[in-house]
Protein backbone atom coordinates (compact mmCIF):
# COMPACT_ATOMS: atom_id res chain seq x y z
CA UNK A 1 0.00 0.00 0.00
CA UNK A 2 1.98 3.22 -1.17
CA UNK A 3 2.31 5.74 1.85
CA UNK A 4 0.58 8.95 2.14
CA UNK A 5 2.21 11.71 1.09
CA UNK A 6 4.09 13.51 3.76
CA UNK A 7 6.01 16.55 2.13
CA UNK A 8 3.89 19.48 0.63
CA UNK A 9 4.77 22.62 -1.76
CA UNK A 10 5.31 25.40 0.73
CA UNK A 11 3.08 28.50 1.16
CA UNK A 12 5.55 30.49 -0.38
CA UNK A 13 5.70 28.43 -3.32
CA UNK A 14 2.32 27.41 -3.91
CA UNK A 15 0.95 31.55 -3.73
CA UNK A 16 3.62 32.13 -6.48
CA UNK A 17 2.20 29.30 -8.48
CA UNK A 18 -1.32 30.82 -8.12
CA UNK A 19 -0.02 33.73 -9.35
CA UNK A 20 1.51 32.79 -12.23
CA UNK A 21 5.07 34.03 -10.70
CA UNK A 22 7.04 31.02 -11.18
CA UNK A 23 9.62 29.48 -13.87
CA UNK A 24 7.80 26.97 -16.61
CA UNK A 25 10.48 24.23 -14.93
CA UNK A 26 8.90 25.15 -11.17
CA UNK A 27 5.23 25.52 -12.74
CA UNK A 28 5.89 21.96 -13.90
CA UNK A 29 6.35 20.12 -11.29
CA UNK A 30 4.39 21.97 -8.85
CA UNK A 31 1.47 21.08 -11.27
CA UNK A 32 2.25 17.40 -11.48
CA UNK A 33 2.17 17.41 -7.74
CA UNK A 34 -1.29 18.82 -7.30
CA UNK A 35 -2.28 16.16 -9.58
CA UNK A 36 -0.89 13.69 -6.96
CA UNK A 37 -2.08 15.49 -4.25
CA UNK A 38 -5.27 16.33 -3.04
CA UNK A 39 -4.39 18.90 0.17
CA UNK A 40 -2.12 20.60 -1.77
CA UNK A 41 -4.94 20.95 -4.64
CA UNK A 42 -7.61 22.07 -1.86
CA UNK A 43 -4.80 24.91 -0.06
CA UNK A 44 -4.42 26.02 -3.85
CA UNK A 45 -7.78 26.86 -4.38
CA UNK A 46 -7.94 28.97 -0.94
CA UNK A 47 -5.34 30.85 -2.51
CA UNK A 48 -6.95 31.75 -6.19
CA UNK A 49 -10.07 32.94 -4.15
CA UNK A 50 -7.39 35.16 -2.35
CA UNK A 51 -6.05 36.31 -5.29
CA UNK A 52 -9.68 36.52 -6.91
CA UNK A 53 -10.83 38.55 -4.05
CA UNK A 54 -7.98 40.81 -4.71
CA UNK A 55 -8.27 41.62 -7.99
CA UNK A 56 -11.88 42.33 -7.20
CA UNK A 57 -10.61 45.38 -5.25
CA UNK A 58 -8.15 46.70 -7.59
CA UNK A 59 -8.82 50.17 -9.37
CA UNK A 60 -10.61 49.60 -13.14
CA UNK A 61 -8.14 50.69 -15.63
CA UNK A 62 -9.46 51.90 -18.73
CA UNK A 63 -8.83 49.68 -22.12
CA UNK A 64 -8.05 51.18 -25.29
CA UNK A 65 -10.90 52.16 -27.74
CA UNK A 66 -11.12 48.70 -29.82
CA UNK A 67 -9.61 45.63 -27.31
CA UNK A 68 -12.90 43.93 -27.02
CA UNK A 69 -13.36 43.63 -30.37
CA UNK A 70 -9.51 42.89 -31.32
CA UNK A 71 -9.68 40.08 -28.61
CA UNK A 72 -12.92 38.60 -29.30
CA UNK A 73 -11.62 38.72 -33.40
CA UNK A 74 -8.54 36.47 -32.50
CA UNK A 75 -10.90 33.95 -30.87
CA UNK A 76 -12.48 33.00 -34.25
CA UNK A 77 -8.93 33.05 -35.82
CA UNK A 78 -7.80 29.37 -37.04
CA UNK A 79 -5.62 27.32 -35.15
CA UNK A 80 -2.22 26.53 -36.40
CA UNK A 81 -2.17 23.08 -37.89
CA UNK A 82 -4.46 20.54 -39.05
CA UNK A 83 -6.34 17.99 -36.30
CA UNK A 84 -3.42 15.27 -38.12
CA UNK A 85 -1.10 17.68 -37.12
CA UNK A 86 -2.47 18.14 -33.31
CA UNK A 87 -0.34 15.80 -30.54
CA UNK A 88 -3.13 12.44 -30.23
CA UNK A 89 -4.19 12.09 -26.48
CA UNK A 90 -1.45 10.98 -24.42
CA UNK A 91 -2.36 7.17 -22.38
CA UNK A 92 0.30 7.03 -19.67
CA UNK A 93 0.42 5.94 -15.91
CA UNK A 94 2.34 9.15 -15.24
CA UNK A 95 0.45 12.37 -13.71
CA UNK A 96 -1.20 14.23 -16.78
CA UNK A 97 0.80 16.87 -16.95
CA UNK A 98 4.36 15.21 -17.24
CA UNK A 99 2.67 12.60 -19.33
CA UNK A 100 2.03 15.50 -21.84
CA UNK A 101 5.69 17.17 -21.79
CA UNK A 102 7.00 13.81 -22.68
CA UNK A 103 4.67 12.59 -25.26
CA UNK A 104 3.82 9.46 -23.41
CA UNK A 105 4.85 7.32 -20.79
CA UNK A 106 8.13 6.37 -19.68
CA UNK A 107 8.82 4.79 -22.40
CA UNK A 108 9.17 7.76 -24.88
CA UNK A 109 11.63 9.40 -22.25
CA UNK A 110 15.11 9.55 -24.09
CA UNK A 111 17.51 8.95 -21.17
CA UNK A 112 21.51 10.17 -21.03
CA UNK A 113 23.46 7.89 -18.60
CA UNK A 114 25.44 10.13 -15.80
CA UNK A 115 27.42 6.77 -14.66
CA UNK A 116 26.60 4.69 -11.92
CA UNK A 117 23.11 3.50 -13.58
CA UNK A 118 21.88 6.88 -12.95
CA UNK A 119 20.09 8.74 -16.24
CA UNK A 120 18.31 11.81 -16.59
CA UNK A 121 16.63 13.34 -19.51
CA UNK A 122 16.65 16.98 -19.81
CA UNK A 123 12.84 18.40 -20.37
CA UNK A 124 11.77 21.36 -22.88
CA UNK A 125 11.15 24.46 -20.87
CA UNK A 126 12.03 28.07 -21.12
CA UNK A 127 15.67 29.43 -20.12
CA UNK A 128 14.71 30.28 -16.48
CA UNK A 129 14.91 27.27 -14.98
CA UNK A 130 15.85 23.41 -15.90
CA UNK A 131 13.34 20.86 -15.51
CA UNK A 132 14.58 16.76 -15.41
CA UNK A 133 13.56 13.31 -15.19
CA UNK A 134 16.12 11.01 -13.16
CA UNK A 135 16.10 7.59 -12.55
CA UNK A 136 18.23 6.07 -9.79
CA UNK A 137 18.63 2.48 -9.33
CA UNK A 138 17.39 0.51 -6.25
CA UNK A 139 20.57 1.25 -3.96
CA UNK A 140 22.62 3.94 -5.75
CA UNK A 141 23.29 7.19 -5.17
CA UNK A 142 23.49 10.55 -6.56
CA UNK A 143 26.65 12.59 -6.07
CA UNK A 144 26.17 14.59 -2.73
CA UNK A 145 25.45 18.18 -3.17
CA UNK A 146 24.53 21.72 -2.11
CA UNK A 147 22.80 24.57 -4.19
CA UNK A 148 23.23 27.66 -5.37
CA UNK A 149 19.45 28.07 -5.62
CA UNK A 150 16.44 26.41 -5.60
CA UNK A 151 16.28 22.85 -6.21
CA UNK A 152 12.59 20.74 -6.16
CA UNK A 153 12.73 16.84 -6.16
CA UNK A 154 9.58 15.28 -6.72
CA UNK A 155 9.15 11.72 -6.84
CA UNK A 156 7.26 9.67 -9.00
CA UNK A 157 8.18 5.89 -8.30
CA UNK A 158 9.65 4.42 -5.54
CA UNK A 159 11.75 6.28 -2.75
CA UNK A 160 15.07 8.05 -2.11
CA UNK A 161 16.11 9.14 1.84
CA UNK A 162 18.58 11.37 2.18
CA UNK A 163 20.01 13.64 5.36
CA UNK A 164 16.55 15.55 5.46
CA UNK A 165 13.95 12.38 5.32
CA UNK A 166 12.73 9.70 3.49
CA UNK A 167 10.86 10.82 0.01
CA UNK A 168 8.14 8.32 -1.36
CA UNK A 169 5.70 8.76 -4.59
CA UNK A 170 4.37 12.24 -4.25
CA UNK A 171 6.93 13.81 -1.88
CA UNK A 172 8.16 17.28 -2.70
CA UNK A 173 11.59 17.94 -1.23
CA UNK A 174 12.60 21.64 -1.66
CA UNK A 175 16.38 22.59 -1.33
CA UNK A 176 18.09 25.66 -0.69
CA UNK A 177 21.51 26.95 -0.53
CA UNK A 178 21.17 25.84 2.72
CA UNK A 179 21.02 21.98 2.13
CA UNK A 180 23.70 19.78 1.33
CA UNK A 181 22.53 16.09 0.52
CA UNK A 182 23.03 12.88 -1.15
CA UNK A 183 19.70 11.24 -2.37
CA UNK A 184 19.88 7.21 -1.71
CA UNK A 185 17.30 5.51 -3.87
CA UNK A 186 15.59 2.73 -1.13
CA UNK A 187 16.43 -1.05 -1.93
CA UNK A 188 13.98 -3.08 -4.07
CA UNK A 189 12.45 -0.57 -6.56
CA UNK A 190 14.47 1.94 -9.13
CA UNK A 191 13.64 5.63 -7.72
CA UNK A 192 12.31 8.53 -10.83
CA UNK A 193 12.01 11.48 -9.87
CA UNK A 194 10.64 15.01 -11.61
CA UNK A 195 13.56 17.59 -10.70
CA UNK A 196 13.80 21.31 -11.57
CA UNK A 197 16.24 24.00 -10.62
CA UNK A 198 17.07 27.48 -11.14
CA UNK A 199 20.91 27.53 -10.83
CA UNK A 200 23.05 24.75 -11.19
CA UNK A 201 24.16 22.01 -8.28
CA UNK A 202 27.30 22.20 -5.98
CA UNK A 203 28.89 19.18 -6.03
CA UNK A 204 31.51 18.31 -3.37
CA UNK A 205 33.64 15.74 -5.57
CA UNK A 206 35.74 17.01 -8.45
CA UNK A 207 34.52 14.38 -10.94
CA UNK A 208 31.21 15.53 -10.90
CA UNK A 209 32.22 19.22 -10.95
CA UNK A 210 34.40 18.19 -13.97
CA UNK A 211 31.41 16.24 -16.03
CA UNK A 212 28.73 19.21 -14.91
CA UNK A 213 28.69 21.26 -18.07
CA UNK A 214 29.04 18.84 -20.17
CA UNK A 215 25.67 16.99 -17.92
CA UNK A 216 23.47 20.47 -17.68
CA UNK A 217 23.13 19.63 -14.23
Amino acid sequence: MQMPIRHHISDQLLMAYSAGQLPEAFSLVMAVHLSMCDECKARLGAFDAVGGAVMDRCDVVAMDTGSLAATLAKLDMPVKGTPSQALPHVQSSLPAPLADYIGGDLSAVKWRSLGAGVRQAILPTDNTASARLLYIPAGKAVPDHSHRGTELTLVLQGAFHDEIDRFGPGDLEISDEDINHQPIAEAGEACICLAATDAPLRFNALVPRLLQPFFRI
